[in-house]
């Protein structure tokens, strides 16, 4: 088996009575941004729920470091960070409260880090307010905030950049950069044209899906 970080064979999935995508390979290595693109309906959505854990409906095989990732399930959630189209926050806690609850399950966060991590996504003064009584972008903020708290590998983004103003996409695009130099990897679906297109490695799902 190959030593890349993530490998896909043969991957299969149907929905409605609608393959998505037959006989789909591909490998990611550490230290790269792969943006997958693909027309709407093509199953972006639905491969990030695949390749996350987040759903099992689908054949074939899927790899960590060389390994099935049924049998290392535990050793390959430790080492993710997934971020889907919802922003996962509990609107009645405050954007402090919620990263507490998510350091909670993070060991090694502390608390000056969290305050830290709600300033660069621009929250600072917004700490204690709960997170119903903020913008779309803001809790969207509060969400991207674990980037900064996070010691994981992988990161999976659904389309990270929605209500996201311009000068926060630059500043999240710049992280996942340098998240690929530290020696991680991005896989992301967007919408947005990336000022990072000459750093990151794209394909496209119908392509090779073979539809």
């Amino acid at each position: 088996m190959s030593t890349a970080l993530l490998q896909v064979e043969n991957l299969f999935c149907e929905r409605d009575d609608r393959i998505l995508f037959e006989d789909l390979c591909f490998s990611i290595n550490a230290g790269e941004v792969i943006q997958v693109e693909g027309r709407n309906g093509s199953g972006k959505t639905t491969l990030l729920r695949i390749l996350s854990g987040l759903s099992n409906h689908y054949e074939g095989e899927i790899f960590w470091k060389g390994q099935d990732i049924s049998g290392v399930r535990d050793d390959f959630r430790r080492e993710l960070l997934y971020f889907g189209h919802h922003p996962g926050v509990k609107a009645i806690l405050t954007p402090e409260e919620n990263l507490h609850w998510y350091a909670a399950m993070h060991p090694g966060i502390k608390g000056n880090e969290i305050s830290e991590a709600l300033d660069k996504v621009g929250l600072a003064g917004f700490e204690d307010s709960p997170c119903h009584t903020l913008s779309a972008g803001q809790n969207r903020r509060v969400s991207l905030a674990r980037l900064h708290l996070t010691q994981a590998k992988l990161w999976i983004l659904d389309e990270p950049f929605t209500a996201i103003d311009k000068k926060g996409v630059a500043e999240k695009e710049q992280m996942m950069i340098d998240h690929a130099k530290r020696g991680g990897t991005v896989i992301l679906t967007t919408h947005h044209e990336l000022a990072i297109s000459d750093q990151i490695r794209r394909f496209n799902l119908d392509e090779l899906a073979g539809t």
